[in-house]
């Protein structure tokens, strides 16, 4: 089979998934609804939701827009100096990234959204039909993200043949990646911590209880942060990984004169996409069986398909064993961070046991327990990313000049072959955590109660393995990136016929190395800290709010039948503040890479993306993690444990997870975006590094 047979392949699996994606969206969609309080409040989710998405896709059409602009004058180069036919194409794939990315969001949003309440009241049935509800629900989610970013690179590199317009759909994707998982996170700690400061920790009363202004504007945020915003993060990681694995393999399949580098990718990301729909298709639990295990286990019978159909196609089609190799232990890895974030974040293990006691003394404890177990919680991951990196890099050493590099963008690929599945893992969290509350809101009884908290917990643990996922594929697809810097940087000086040595790395003694790197390590810290005052900021705007309307509603903090609140005030403050919020610190990070280019050159540039994925990958590992233990760790406390309920420590707890709302679901995760947003513009501005640079 030769290249395009391989690419109508991956688009033909691609349609696959949407089929079946379409099927599971009608299943969920045919599941009962009786209950009127549930389907009021679900209304009021999707309208939110919708009204959210629609605002911030509105704003950033308008980013996108200038951006393209910019793109069709400037890339691959000015447009008066240059072929104009290769910035068209350049700027139309930009813009296809974003309406990809944008299109899967919308999709899982919109079945999210139905499939809370379809779970709810599924769970009158037993934990198992609400389970179901809840899994296929967010499997819609990884079919369509998987299926979208497949079918993107395929139908791209088919159409163009430039592995640089590739970077160009990539660089689309990861921008609109960038601002919807910041926007995202944003609005739903926003909600969330003004919830519950004000709910628990002020008033006493349970987290969902309707009561609380800010509990739809909450249910509506774990949509729009944990669903389209966690989507487009891995959208946009999955893109990025093949299209810099594509631009080594092109580039080594120009030199051999072969194609065998190139389809690869193909294959191998389309096995992957099988794999996750066989995975979900056989995802099932028994009817007292254990929510967390029916998930982890199918994660580990896709992983096991995804290995063995590899296998099987490397000796059908000849393909090289040692990249497959880099394949298998980029998969590897990813299972290992997995495994690891849960032992630092599932409320079975000793670090969430320690902190809740840690919580009885206080909040301090609290806070300091976590953050600990957090640092030390990056250690392990790291080193399985490093360990990943050099395994696979020096497996496809011997083959021959830059598979080394190449052999890690595959690494990269194969750590992330399992994202359909990853997805639907994330995507049932914020289902059925809605699921919970709208039990709660619509008296469903304690029984329902019970079962709706396991599938929460469940989800949760879940949650954060999948975060951890995240970052691991990050770290891997931007050392696989800074290959790709490189690969356009030497492409420039060959087209160029520059009279300067090609870039093999970047030595650290080099002052304009060293510059760069200081610059990119500090990056992510203050790209955090921007997000996270811009939480600050908005959750004090919305306490406000509800202490105005307990102050002067007559009967809302007494519950009296027939007082609602103004529930819409605060789904528009969080909608407001967040779209405010979330442009300027993208912007921040976009620039400093572009200062740091035109000062110190490619060379600065290549220091610049060391320093910022070594420090961003730490951010982001420790906030994710310390995040996850101090939510676990509040519901291990609400449990019945360390005092339960009402108790000091459970104050303490809720402090705790306030504290990591934003680690977790805002600063956390949107780092993995800034540092593939950052090094995307390095590579398409890497000819223009070259030439134009003050040092």
């Amino acid at each position: 089979m030769d290249l395009n047979g391989f690419m109508i392949a991956s688009i033909a699996v691609a349609v696959v998934a949407f089929a079946f994606a379409a099927w599971l969206f009608d299943w969920v969609k045919k599941q009962p609804s009786k209950n009127e309080r549930i389907e009021e409040v679900s209304k009021y989710i999707r309208e939110g939701a919708a009204a959210f998405l629609n605002h911030e896709y509105r704003v950033l059409a308008k980013f996108a827009g200038v951006a393209a602009i910019l793109i069709l004058l400037f890339l691959p180069s000015p447009i008066w100096s240059g072929n104009p036919i290769n910035n068209i194409i350049m700027a139309l794939a930009y813009l296809g990234g974003n309406v990809f990315s944008a299109f899967a969001g919308k999709i899982g949003i919109k079945v999210a959204t139905i499939a809370n309440g379809k779970t709810a009241e599924a769970a009158q049935r037993g934990i198992r039909p609400s389970f179901l509800a809840g899994f296929r629900g967010g499997a819609v989610m990884g079919m369509t993200v998987v299926g979208t970013a497949l079918l993107g690179v395929a139908v791209v590199f088919w159409i163009t043949g430039d592995t640089t317009a590739l970077l160009g759909f990539s660089f689309g994707a990861s921008s609109l990646a960038l601002f919807a998982k910041a926007g995202g996170g944003i609005f739903t700690k926003t909600a969330d911590i003004a919830a519950d400061l004000t709910g628990k920790v002020e008033l006493g009363i349970p987290e969902d209880d309707p009561r609380n202004p800010a509990v739809i504007a909450d249910n509506v945020g774990d949509n729009v942060g944990d669903v389209a915003g966690m989507g487009a993060d891995l959208f946009d990681s999955n893109v990025a990984s093949m299209s810099a694995a594509l631009v080594m393999g092109v580039a080594l399949d120009n030199l051999s004169g072969g194609t065998m580098n190139a389809a690869m990718v193909f294959c191998y990301g389309a096995i992957g996409l099988l794999a996750s729909i066989i995975g979900v298709a056989c995802a099932r639990m028994g009817k007292n069986g254990n929510p967390t295990n029916a998930l982890n286990s199918s994660t580990y019978i896709t992983t096991a398909i995804y290995a063995v159909l590899t296998a099987g196609a490397t000796a059908l089609f000849n393909f090289e064993w040692r990249i497959w190799g880099a394949s298998a232990v980029g998969l590897l890895v990813g299972v290992i961070i997995g495994i690891v974030t849960d032992y630092f974040t599932d409320d079975r293990r000793s670090p969430v046991h320690k902190t809740a006691k840690a919580s009885e003394k206080g909040p301090a404890l609290t806070i300091l327990s976590g953050v600990s177990y957090g640092f030390i919680s990056v250690i392990p991951a790291l080193v399985g990313i490093g360990i990943s990196a050099l395994v696979s890099y020096k497996l496809c050493e011997p083959l021959g000049e830059g598979y080394a590099l190449y052999g890690i963008s595959m690494a990269a690929v194969g750590m992330l072959s399992i994202v359909g599945m990853i997805i639907s893992n994330d995507a049932y969290g914020p289902i059925v955590d809605n699921a919970r509350g709208l039990a709660e809101m619509g008296d469903l009884g304690d029984e329902v109660l019970e079962i709706t908290d396991s599938l929460d917990s469940a989800g949760n643990t879940v949650k954060a393995v999948t975060k951890g996922f995240a970052v691991g594929a990050a770290g891997l697809t931007v050392i696989a990136m800074l290959g790709a810097f490189i690969s356009e940087v030497n492409a420039a000086i060959a087209e160029r016929g520059l009279d300067i040595p090609k870039i093999v790395g970047f030595d650290i003694m080099n002052p304009n190395v060293f510059f760069g790197m200081l610059v990119g390590a500090a990056i992510p810290a203050v790209f955090s800290a921007m997000l996270i005052l811009g939480v600050d900021r908005n959750a004090q705007r919305m306490v406000e709010e509800i202490h105005r309307q307990f102050d002067t509603i007559p009967g809302l903090k007494e519950g009296k039948k027939g007082v609602v609140p103004e529930y819409d005030k605060c789904i528009t403050i969080a909608t407001g503040g967040a779209i405010r919020e979330l442009i300027p610190a993208g912007l921040m990070a976009i620039v400093a890479t572009l200062v740091v280019g035109f000062i110190g050159g490619v060379e600065s540039v290549g220091g610049f993306l060391t320093g910022n994925i070594v420090a961003g990958l730490l951010l982001a590992l420790f906030m994710s993690n310390a995040g996850g233990l101090w939510d676990n760790s509040k519901k291990y406390v609400e449990s019945g444990h360390n005092g339960g309920k009402g108790s000091e420590a459970h104050k303490a707890a809720v402090i705790g997870d306030t504290v990591g709302d934003p680690f977790k679901d805002t600063a956390g995760p949107s780092i993995n975006t800034q540092i593939t947003v950052v090094s995307l513009v390095a590579s398409l501005m890497s000819s223009l590094f070259l030439t134009i640079h003050l040092i």
